[in-house]
């Protein structure tokens, strides 16, 4: 099944926004800075871009998180040209998702940052400023871009996303919404196959679109374990999971439509990645490294034990899923209404409550600082 028209975060700035439930994800991007910094810092030093540098950020949804990294980009350059005495480049930054992404939002947020970052300039420096944003629609698993047209890419929490569900799975996986320890084998296996198709096809198109020295910089969410079905990767899609299975059991959602769904998402170990890396050929690893955040950070900045309750931190947790995974639930259950994903949510919330409350549960990144040398 084609996930195109129904992968993307919930758009608007509203209640259950991805702009508005997106802290977790915002924390994962601040964590890799010094990786990113550090790639842009080695890619001027080896050979500075010119008149014109150009930025991919690949599945970069909507709200602020799609403008984090190219502040960092702007800065480092504008250093590194008045340590050695360069001309200013102009900065061509590309905001690229699926058609289904809210670019409208995305696009109020460039504006403004466009002139809060002027403002910080003095006068000389305002004139000689040039950036400019350009939306990009598809998918990172094809071409997206010209032949070495790009000098960095960067994409965080999207590359888990496959660009489809695995073949194969209608009727394989009841029980389950995702890779669990009751799945069978076959469907573990259908998903690293999609996987490794995947995320060769992602490598070698932006082999292509990268100058030779090019850098990326990608996030996953990931695993350390080379079990494909540990908790580290599965845990909330599986809280997910028994809430859906209580409802289809009460009669409040269609149990065979449940039976059908399985959630378009891989979560690689760094060996998995480092092995498509290797096979494909064109890149060579700066950096794999892993990292662990707590669910405790998608509660907003909160300095007493109640402000970060197990209620309030499954309450957030639980919104900031709802951005992400609310869009293929309608599209999987539509019929059933707008109550009925509220009530899903309601009590995913509580189901997280109730586990943080026994647990301290983490999620896991994987970070791959890359370099093009495809020849």
């Amino acid at each position: 099944m084609e996930v195109g028209a129904m992968l993307h975060m919930n758009g608007g700035v509203g209640e259950t926004s991805y702009a508005m439930n997106s802290l977790f994800q915002h924390r994962v991007i601040l964590m890799t800075l010094p990786v990113i910094e550090e790639a842009i810092s080695e890619l001027c030093s080896a050979s500075f871009p010119g008149a014109l540098l150009a930025m991919a950020d690949l599945g970069c949804s909507s709200g602020t998180n799609a403008l984090l990294v190219a502040p960092e980009l702007l800065k480092a350059v504008s250093r590194m040209c008045g340590e050695l005495g360069y001309h200013l480049p102009e900065f061509q930054i590309f905001l690229n998702d699926l058609s289904g992404n809210d670019f409208n939002t995305v696009f109020r947020f460039t504006e403004r940052f466009q002139k809060e970052y002027l403002r910080r300039l003095n006068h000389e420096q305002q004139q000689i400023f040039s950036v400019f944003f350009n939306g990009v629609t598809g998918s990172f698993y094809d071409r997206l871009f010209p032949t070495n047209s790009l000098h960095l890419v960067h994409s965080s929490y999207s590359l888990h996303w496959l660009s489809q569900v695995p073949p194969g799975l209608e009727g394989e996986n009841k029980g389950n919404i995702y890779m669990a320890s009751s799945s069978p084998e076959s469907v573990l296996e259908a998903y690293y196959e999609q996987f490794q198709r995947d995320f060769f096809s992602f490598l070698s198109c932006r082999s292509r679109e990268l100058v030779v020295g090019g850098r990326m910089v990608l996030t996953f969410l990931g695993r350390r374990s080379e079990d494909r079905a540990s908790r580290e990767c599965c845990y909330l899609w599986e809280l997910l999971s028994i809430v859906l299975n209580q409802m289809a059991s009460s009669g409040t959602i269609d149990q065979e439509k449940l039976d059908s769904f399985n959630i378009p998402q891989y979560t690689p170990s760094p060996t998995e990645v480092e092995a498509q890396v290797v096979k494909q050929g064109s890149f060579a690893i700066n950096r794999l490294e892993v990292s662990t955040v707590s669910w405790d950070q998608a509660s907003c900045n909160s300095t007493t034990a109640d402000e970060l309750s197990h209620e309030n931190v499954g309450r957030d947790m639980a919104k900031c899923m709802r951005a992400v995974a609310e869009p293929l639930l309608v599209s999987q259950f539509g019929s059933s209404g707008e109550e009925v994903i509220d009530e899903i949510f309601r009590r995913y919330a509580a189901v997280i409550s109730e586990r943080m409350a026994k647990e301290k549960p983490q999620v896991v990144n994987v970070i791959v600082s890359l370099t093009n040398c495809r020849f």
